[in-house]
């Protein structure tokens, strides 16, 4: 297990790098895929794939979120990184596979897999955008509220405004 999760940080890295983040974030990067896919491993042996992918998405999302929280950057550069290991990359290409060498039966059943997987990507990321942007402020330790933070950039474009 721990060679997958080694494999799963460097892949993320890996990624991070073809994907453009800056060099700063990489072990960010790292860690956040490593985490999901170990808990990918843990869940997979209670739970489905697809519930598998639901949990380590929403560790990922979360820990994404709190990572551009605490380093003030977008959570995209965190999140697309992160959720590469869970991608069903090879369900896609078995079930392509399976439809040119004739067994529909199996490029059915990987297709399905395939789908449910990307769904539980999609609802684990919907999950956690959910959450109050304050909770992600309040964890990552940062003095400033959002409130502040609206009123003075409220207070900008209008001297901005005024300024045309």
């Amino acid at each position: 297990m721990m060679i997958q999760i080694i494999a799963a940080v460097i892949a993320t890295v890996g990624f991070s790098v073809l994907f453009g983040v800056p060099s700063k974030y990489y072990p960010y990067c790292g860690v956040i895929g490593g985490a999901g896919w170990l808990v990918y491993l843990l869940t997979l042996e209670h739970f489905s794939t697809a519930g598998a992918s639901l949990a380590a998405t929403m560790v990922v999302i979360f820990l994404s979120r709190l990572a551009a929280v605490r380093k003030k950057c977008p959570v995209t550069i965190f999140l697309i990184a992160g959720i590469f290991p869970l991608v069903p990359g090879a369900g896609v290409y078995w079930t392509a596979y399976y439809i040119v060498t004739d067994q529909l039966w199996l490029a059915a059943e990987t297709g399905y897999t395939a789908v449910k997987v990307a769904v539980a990507i999609v609802l684990g990321i919907v999950f956690i955008f959910e959450l109050p942007q304050g909770l992600f402020v309040r964890l990552a330790g940062n003095k400033q509220e959002i409130s502040k933070n609206k009123t003075k950039d409220r207070t900008q474009l209008k001297i901005k405004a005024v300024e045309f």
